[in-house]
């Protein structure tokens, strides 16, 4: 036998040995690249926090006239705000104390929470397990505390009884009767944005675009065998290989038909007429997003939506363009919605008196509810909409995010004179020029064949 040829059972060892190595080393380069990703969105978020702690946070607090915000939580009891402020562990109890005690920047203190990730970002200027906070805020003696309670704001009411209740106690006078909400610094601070911020909006904006859109595509859908629980599988999975959140849980995939929303997420499967609708957002480095797109299931013989549904979808557009025209800083989000509202009426566009319920008017009657978003799909800022009463008093300031929502409906000879609900939803962002849309918005009924 040859001396370079081996035996097979000779070789066996060697050719597992070889494989062995090369299946190790894979696994340690996907095992780097993934903790290289990790890294670098750790890192993208360390200095979102740094920068919003820097130019952000002293105008909150000092707008609103609070000089000492505590944020307190207890072990598997987090705040809503523990990602925004650095996360961390807390054995017991911790505190995220912010004191503005004077100069350019506020004062940062984590105590008694700690943590790689935490200390890491470098954005904290005392990290100690110290937790004695009665001591710590007399030795600052601040005149108004902010807490977090909020009669409508949730991301600012993560402040439990108890909790209060300890908190109390363990500041004891004069410091408890200077306690106050801190809603609006909360508000301030996650409604307002600097450009690390802005850039990852965008990205969560496109990447919940394509997902929504690629969803009504023939890549994804069949009709006749597609639910529409398929559809939104497909969306939660395409969350979870890209390490996104979800803002709203499932994703809202409907049917709409004359009388209304037939199904939502259900195993009604999709059939050729249907009119989709898909609602939803993403999360994406501490930035959310909310956003619409619709869809028609082409009939057979078909190339473009029936010309009532198209027509619909065009007036829906029409009312967008005023609504972004309108819209700029500096006023309440009640006087713009007043404003809004005006603008659409004179256009000639009634305003929908009840949420969902159309009249006999052949016009086309449309409602808005351009509510913040950005810190989470439903905001903590300023909202032009209804539904947030407390949030209408606040003011509009640059850099304040909006999903821009309205609801149009239209006459549709195809729907026996009965109106098409058109919704348009995407997010922007409000500068002093206006409102600037941060991704590629919907412009277009999409078509499945």
């Amino acid at each position: 036998m040859p001396p370079t040829r081996w035996p097979l059972r000779s070789r066996r060892p060697l050719l597992h040995r070889l494989l062995l190595a090369v299946l190790i080393g894979l696994f340690v380069r996907l095992g780097s690249l993934e903790a290289q990703t990790s890294r670098r969105r750790w890192e993208r978020q360390c200095e979102i926090r740094r920068e919003k702690f820097d130019r952000i946070l002293p105008e909150a607090m000092r707008e609103n006239g609070v000089d000492m915000w505590i944020t307190m939580m207890k072990e598997n009891n987090w705040d809503p705000l523990y990602d925004d402020l650095g996360r961390g562990y807390a054995g017991s109890i911790g505190y995220y104390v912010f004191t503005d005690r004077g100069g350019a920047r506020i004062e940062r203190a984590a105590l008694g929470i700690e943590g790689h990730m935490l200390e890491g970002c470098r954005v904290y200027d005392i990290v100690t397990p110290d937790l004695d906070l009665k001591a710590f805020v007399a030795a600052r003696n601040p005149k108004r505390i902010g807490i977090n309670v909020s009669d409508e704001i949730g991301m600012a009411d993560g402040l439990t009884h108890t909790n209060y209740e300890l908190l109390r106690k363990t500041l004891g006078e004069p410091w408890v009767s200077r306690l106050t909400s801190a809603e609006k610094v909360v508000s301030d601070f996650r409604s307002r944005h600097t450009a690390a911020g802005i850039v990852a909006f965008g990205e969560a904006g496109e990447m919940s675009r394509q997902i929504a859109e690629e969803v009504f595509s023939n890549r994804v859908i069949t009709p006749g065998v597609t639910t529409l629980e398929d559809a939104a599988w497909w969306m939660w999975d395409q969350l979870l290989s890209r390490g996104l959140g979800s803002s709203f849980d499932m994703p809202s995939v409907y049917v709409t038909g004359a009388d209304g929303v037939v199904a939502t997420s259900s195993d009604r499967i999709v059939q050729r007429g249907d009119l989709l609708m898909v609602d939803w957002g993403v999360g994406h480095l501490g930035y959310w997003t909310d956003m619409k797109r619709i869809a028609y299931v082409l009939r057979e013989g078909e190339t473009a939506a029936p010309k009532g549904i198209q027509n619909a979808f065009d007036q829906a557009l029409k009312v967008r363009e005023i609504i972004r025209g309108m819209i700029k800083p500096g006023v309440t989000a009640q006087q713009m919605l007043d404003r809004l509202n005006a603008g659409i009426a004179a256009a000639g566009f009634p305003i929908m008196k009840e949420f969902n319920k159309p009249s006999s008017d052949p016009r086309t009657e449309v409602i808005i509810g351009c509510h913040s978003v950005g810190d989470r799909g439903h905001g903590s800022g300023p909202s032009i909409a209804f539904f947030n009463p407390k949030r209408l008093t606040f003011t509009i300031r640059p850099t304040n995010m909006f999903s821009i929502e309205l609801f149009a409906w239209t006459p549709a000879p195809e729907w026996g004179g009965k109106k098409v609900r058109i919704p348009l939803e995407d997010d922007a962002i409000v500068t002093d020029r206006g409102v600037e849309w941060v991704y590629p918005v919907n412009e277009r009924i999409l078509l499945i064949k």
